[in-house]
């Protein structure tokens, strides 16, 4: 049902409105005010879908009506309905932000003013929101295509070079055969090293691939099990060994989200954590603890390892950084832990100190909180 919003101090007038508006067959509800304070009360609690305003009241009038409209950032149609008046003030009424004007001498054509200042509001509405659709999908295509031109120059760097390493300690490898075995030794540490560096960088890049195509996947998630998997991954990696892990896990309800992002997050976090532990420490951890209600999931992720330095905490999400020429990979496993935490809608936060090492918060909604009978069932989910 239309509702109307009559500025109108004459009853006779909102009546004969009413009327004109009845036999046209319009469904509507009506509010007369003819006060500042009446009209001021109505834009906050009415709701009005068309404003229709006589130009003079006795204590206001239709252009401080106008104003306090356009000061309030009001969408509806603003209509004059009124007595006789120039020309010249009906068209500065329209300059000033008035939809139409209509003539009480001819309140035949209000009923089609109506309609059509309402129809003219909707296309107007349409035109903003497609427009800022647009600016969105244009922003979107500028990042996406800034990421792409820097991930084809650093994934050609970071497959290159190890590969440029392996054949040169290959070449030599093949004048030392017959000699000092343990050059050769050195040599195939070093090659292995390259190797893994290369595993390391088609995996950031596979796991980058999947989370920016892959649809979310909901599941009921077995915490505990996930990270004792993740765990066990990374089991060879070193100085793995030499850190001890603490897990806590308060699931007061049960979690679904997609279990391959989910452990994406774990899995680089994790490993964040051992290639980044202090050896100076004899002590060194990493303390997970996550807690789960109906709505969200609260994980953190602390460590005592080297920490990160001030000026590069505000960097440290961003594709292809890296803090240091030591860490294998290219530099995408924070970036994809981002990309992942949003993908599921939530959020992520860190904190760091130079020798006492890096925090990570995520909070991350429970995707199916008020559908617990789901009892297991994967579903497919767009977001």
């Amino acid at each position: 049902m239309l509702k109307i919003l009559s500025l109108e101090d004459m009853e006779e007038d909102v009546e004969l409105i009413t009327r004109t508006l009845q036999k046209a067959g319009l469904q509507f509800e009506i509010r007369q005010v003819d006060t500042r304070e009446g009209f001021v009360q109505a834009l906050e609690d009415f709701n009005a879908d068309v404003i229709l305003s006589d130009h003079s009241l006795p204590q206001f009038n239709s252009v401080e009506a106008l104003e306090l409209y356009k000061k309030k950032g009001l969408q509806m149609p603003f209509i004059l309905v009124t007595g006789a008046v120039s020309e010249e003030f009906a068209v500065t009424c329209l300059k000033q932000g008035a939809d139409d004007y209509v003539l009480k001498s001819n309140l035949a054509r209000l009923p089609n003013a109506i309609t059509n200042a309402i129809r003219q509001k909707e296309a107007e509405r349409a035109k903003v929101k497609a427009a800022q659709a647009l600016q969105s999908q244009n922003a979107e295509l500028k990042k996406i295509n800034k990421e792409l031109d820097s991930f084809v120059y650093s994934v050609s760097h970071n497959l290159r070079a190890p590969l440029m390493s392996v054949l040169g300690l290959l070449d030599l490898a093949k004048h030392e055969i017959h000699s000092n075995s343990s050059t050769l030794d050195q040599y195939f540490a070093m090659m292995e090293s390259s190797i893994h560096k290369l595993d390391e960088t088609v995996r950031e890049i596979l796991d980058y691939s999947r989370n920016a195509r892959q649809n979310l996947t909901v599941e009921r998630i077995d915490l505990k099990k996930m990270l004792n998997d993740n765990f066990e991954k990374m089991q060879f990696m070193p100085g793995s060994q030499l850190i001890a892990h603490e897990v806590t896990v308060d699931e007061q309800s049960p979690f679904y989200s997609d279990a391959y992002r989910l452990s994406v997050i774990m899995n680089n976090l994790i490993s964040n954590s051992i290639k980044y532990y202090d050896t100076n420490k004899s002590n060194p951890v990493i303390r997970i603890s996550i807690t789960v209600s109906k709505d969200h999931a609260l994980l953190e992720f602390r460590d005592n390892g080297i920490g990160i330095e001030d000026r590069y905490l505000a960097r440290v999400f961003d594709m292809f950084f890296r803090g240091t020429d030591a860490n294998k990979g290219a530099g995408l496993g924070l970036y994809i832990v981002k990309e992942a935490v949003e993908k599921l809608k939530g959020e992520i936060k860190i904190e760091s100190e130079i020798g006492q090492g890096t925090t990570f918060m995520i909070k991350l909604p429970n995707l199916l909180a008020d559908n617990e009978p789901v009892n297991n069932n994967r579903m497919e989910a767009v977001f």
